[in-house]
């Protein structure tokens, strides 16, 4: 089990004053949500986190081992991302795809095996896209290619899970299915940080929230803390009324 810390990060976003350092740890069990208005840095996080953006300062860190001290491969096999946009590189089908999750755990030249090919095709029935094992992924919709991005980090089998938007695209089933999907990683022992635009779907499915604002400034802890109609209005610039459902908050806008 690996635990994710960031250490007095603060995140380069082009044409923002430097804001508040970030200093928490992403505990295994644990489903973070990141939420924020437009712009606020959130994909510029999971970025940084993942090691594919520098911060302005601060460190990442995984069991207290800096990211940038890991290997390409040691951290791939940590650490999974769920892209918000992708673009296709190269013709490939469904199946295809899911397999290049387990890139991270072949030598150079090594080619798939059986288990390989049980992980994808279970991971393509757990994200109901099993079905369309031998379509080209530039033949998909947008809802079959998200579902298929977060099998293929489900392929992968990492102990840290980073999503952006991972319900992006889905209609309301899959959003609830995926959803599952990622409290139930957590449940098994791994550490689950998203960044989320329905405020309802952190409140429900999130334990800890980070609250990223526009200025830079940030407040972070547990979703019971977190969900405060006076932070949460500041956060988005927009009054809320607020009401419980099945034992969760819910939140909605007011004209």
């Amino acid at each position: 089990m690996n635990r994710l810390e960031i250490r007095e990060l603060v995140i380069d976003v082009p044409g923002r004053r430097d804001g508040r350092a970030l200093a928490l740890s992403v505990e295994p069990g644990q489903v973070w949500g990141v939420l924020g208005p437009n712009g606020a840095g959130k994909t510029t996080l999971l970025h940084t986190l993942a090691g594919l953006r520098a911060p302005r300062s601060g460190q990442v860190l995984i069991d207290d081992r800096p990211l940038l001290a890991l290997g390409r491969r040691q951290v791939a096999r940590t650490l999974g991302l769920v892209f918000q946009e992708r673009h296709d590189g190269f013709p490939a089908t469904v199946r295809e795809t899911a397999l290049i999750g387990r890139h991270p755990w072949l030598s150079a030249w090594q080619m798939e095996g059986g288990e390989d090919l049980r992980l994808a095709e279970a991971a393509l029935e757990r994200l109901d896209v099993d079905h369309l094992a031998e379509r080209l992924v530039s033949t998909l919709s947008g809802g079959e290619r998200q579902r298929l991005a977060i099998a293929t980090v489900l392929t992968q089998a990492p102990q840290i899970w980073l999503a952006d938007e991972p319900t992006n695209h889905l209609d309301l089933h899959h959003q609830s299915a995926v959803m599952a999907l990622l409290a139930e990683q957590a449940s098994e022992g791994r550490a689950v940080m998203m960044c989320l635009h329905d405020l309802n779907l952190a409140a429900r499915w999130c334990d800890h929230l980070l609250l990223l604002y526009p200025d830079g400034e940030a407040c972070w802890g547990p979703a019971a803390s977190m969900l405060v109609p006076a932070a949460l209005e500041a956060l988005y610039g927009q009054r809320l009324a607020t009401a419980e459902i099945d034992g969760a908050p819910v939140f909605v806008p007011v004209r």
